[in-house]
């Protein structure tokens, strides 16, 4: 029994070790793909979801490579392409095609810089036209990369961007706005706001059920509130302030920590509350491009070191 339990912690240490080696290999690319699961799946919330389920699959996939991945930036686009494209077809959403035709060249490079087009995409455009403008576009990939990533040739890729450019270019978003959420007062987060912002760990506690589930994502997972307690939270609270806000409509918790030049964002938390105690808790703590995004649509500067974490 013993060493059974020796050789699955054994495992489990090395892929920790092999996740961590693999994220900083491809770390120079999390950025841009951040942001291409933004503007392909619309949202922040969603891209965030999509950029985990990315990292996630890229890892996993690769034993099943008979190969080195000699273009990672490809890699991790097309697996994220297609984890998108996958999801669209088990909603039930029309996927599209990229159908060849000759269309006339539409200049779009003036508009491009208008997050509100790139965010506008994914509800002008079909789930694989938006992909195609993105990847040939916005991300500089070739139309022959992007005719491997999204399963159509290049002739298709290159007409369905013409159209999706002129298109896009008829879009009047002067009148667009933001989403903007509504906090709903909720007793138990407010009890947790009170005993986090007190320090008051066994107070905390006593707002989440037993068998609640506490994830940081890309950090780790717990089942349990024995198991939060041996492990997240053996060492107490941080001794951070607490808040709510809205970011980008969802109500979130934000923990703060004094700077040098005022409160920097530690973490953004969120929890699913189900007959007044806390059945799961969210952390983004370790998810650097979502907390840079955060940061600046908040305007309030990120933590950028955090042990163990180093941004900087």
């Amino acid at each position: 029994m013993k060493q059974s339990l020796k050789i699955e912690n054994d495992i489990v240490n090395e892929t920790r070790r092999l996740k961590n080696e693999f994220e900083e290999i491809v770390s120079f690319y999390s950025s841009d793909l951040w942001n291409y699961c933004k503007y392909v799946t619309g949202s922040a919330w969603d891209g965030e979801d999509l950029y985990q389920d990315t990292m996630i699959k890229s890892f996993g996939l690769l034993p099943h490579r008979w190969s080195e991945i000699t273009d990672k930036k490809y890699y991790l686009f097309r697996m994220a392409t297609n984890t998108w494209l996958d999801q669209c077809r088990k909603r039930k959403r029309e996927v599209g095609t990229l159908e060849e035709s000759i269309e006339p060249i539409q200049d779009f490079s003036d508009t491009l810089v208008l997050e509100e087009i790139l965010i506008s995409l994914e509800s002008n455009l079909t789930p694989k036209q938006t992909a195609a403008f993105l990847l040939l576009d916005i991300f500089q990939f070739s139309a022959e990369e992007v005719a491997g990533i999204v399963h159509s040739t290049p002739g298709g890729v290159y007409a369905s961007v013409q159209r999706a450019r002129r298109n896009l270019a008829s879009l009047d978003m002067s009148t667009s706005k933001r989403k903007v959420g509504t906090k709903l007062a909720n007793a138990t987060i407010q009890a947790y706001l009170a005993a986090f912002n007190s320090g008051d760990l066994q107070g905390m506690l006593q707002l989440f059920s037993d068998q609640a589930q506490n994830e940081a994502f890309s950090g780790f997972q717990e089942f349990s509130k024995e198991e939060m307690l041996k492990g997240s939270l053996r060492f107490g609270l941080p001794g951070h302030a607490a808040q709510e806000t809205i970011l980008w409509g969802k109500p979130v918790i934000l923990v703060l920590a004094n700077g040098e030049n005022g409160p920097e964002i530690h973490d953004i938390q969120m929890q699913e509350v189900e007959n007044d105690k806390i059945v799961s808790h969210k952390s983004y703590f370790f998810r650097k491009e979502f907390i840079l995004a955060a940061a600046e649509e908040l305007e309030i500067k990120a933590q950028l070191v955090k042990p163990p974490v180093d941004w900087s």
